[in-house]
């Protein structure tokens, strides 16, 4: 009888009945997934919620719950706002990056179509790639010093 109990009857020590809101999202072979949900929403207010949403979205809304009290578990003060954070400082690095390859290969092009007699022009030479190897530099250390590298 107790096997046909879901994670969150189980782990509330109740009678798991057929219409149980929480059964089909916190099956009993996965009672870990309830218990963080539990500790950082409550049972009631799962409940509550899944109760509110129309069927065809509640398994996303649980997952989403799931989600959010694992980073809030890991991390109590950002939570996944500072997953969230370090993921947009990733992307900015490498639209950085992105922007500083064009700029070369621009630069690689234009002394391919029009060589120069004298010496090349080098990338320290260069004042738009200096200036985008200075923003990757910047860049670089924010991240070390904000502790997401």
């Amino acid at each position: 009888m107790s096997s046909g109990r879901c994670a969150a009857c189980r782990y509330l020590r109740r009678k798991c009945t057929e219409d149980c809101i929480l059964s089909p999202y916190f099956p009993s072979n996965n009672p870990q997934r309830f218990v963080s949900v539990h500790r950082i929403y409550g049972a009631s207010n799962v409940s509550k919620l899944l109760l509110r949403l129309p069927i065809h979205v509640r398994a996303e809304a649980a997952d989403s719950l799931y989600f959010e009290a694992q980073c809030r578990l890991e991390d109590p003060v950002h939570g996944c706002v500072g997953l969230v954070f370090m993921l947009q400082q990733q992307i900015q690095a490498a639209e950085s990056q992105l922007v500083k390859t064009r700029v070369q290969i621009a630069v690689m092009k234009s002394q391919a179509q029009h060589p120069q007699p004298r010496e090349a022009e080098s990338s320290f030479n260069n004042p738009f790639l200096r200036h985008f190897d200075n923003d990757a530099n910047l860049s670089f250390s924010n991240q070390i010093s904000s502790g997401f590298i």
